[in-house]
């Protein structure tokens, strides 16, 4: 079933005053997108990880006042949630669409997974670096990334681990934006394309044990 692309509107909803407002505009407009999306892209990202994901499409349950400001759907081990494991996701906010792989705050072991990554950066770190315009994120939310793979150094890079135990709500994001400029003009199967190219990229990392 086609999704439809997203166009401008879309990404001129978190202009919307209001959380209610906003929340309508985000469950009318944009969540059935990611929901066809994220189903399309499970198989493929299957595939490519080796073992089932799972698509799940932000509720924003826990907000009651602010309303959002990007929304999303995550590709995940478990058909119950994503938030305790790596996954990949699909964001959408005012300025741009993200592509990208994380290890999030409530990761339920995210010692164990720096440990992987610092045993596996010295030989995944300078093949991520040498990936188009894949990018570090400081906070899963950004829509600006903190610098791009290709100006770290390949120390830096594998140090980036260490932000996932450094605080308590320490995580990894690693992936691509694209301007929503020109993601409007996307077709359905450029969004495709973009997504499974990122996330295949960054396969190695979903893989750490």
């Amino acid at each position: 079933m086609p999704f439809g692309a997203f166009v401008t509107g879309d990404f001129k909803v978190f202009d919307v005053e209001g959380f209610r407002t906003r929340m309508d505009e985000i469950r009318s407009r944009v969540r059935p997108k990611l929901e066809t999306l994220g189903h399309s892209l499970a198989p493929p990202v299957s595939r490519s990880a080796g073992a089932e994901v799972f698509a799940h499409v932000a509720k924003h349950a826990r907000r009651t006042v602010n309303p959002p400001g990007d929304t999303w759907v995550a590709l995940g081990p478990d058909a119950r949630g994503y938030k305790k494991h790596c996954h990949f996701k699909v964001a959408v906010s005012r300025h741009c669409v993200r592509f990208l792989f994380e290890v999030g705050p409530e990761h339920a072991d995210k010692k164990r997974w720096a440990t992987a990554w610092r045993r596996s950066a010295p030989r995944l770190a300078p093949v991520l670096r040498r990936v188009k315009n894949l990018a570090w994120f400081k906070n899963e939310h950004d829509e600006e990334p903190a610098a791009p793979l290709a100006d770290l150094a390949p120390d830096a890079l594998a140090q980036l681990g260490d932000e996932l135990t450094r605080t308590r709500d320490g995580q990894l994001v690693i992936g691509r934006a694209v301007p929503a400029a020109e993601a409007a003009r996307w077709t359905e199967a450029q969004y495709r394309a973009a997504a499974l190219e990122t996330f295949r990229a960054l396969v190695p990392l979903y893989r750490l044990r």
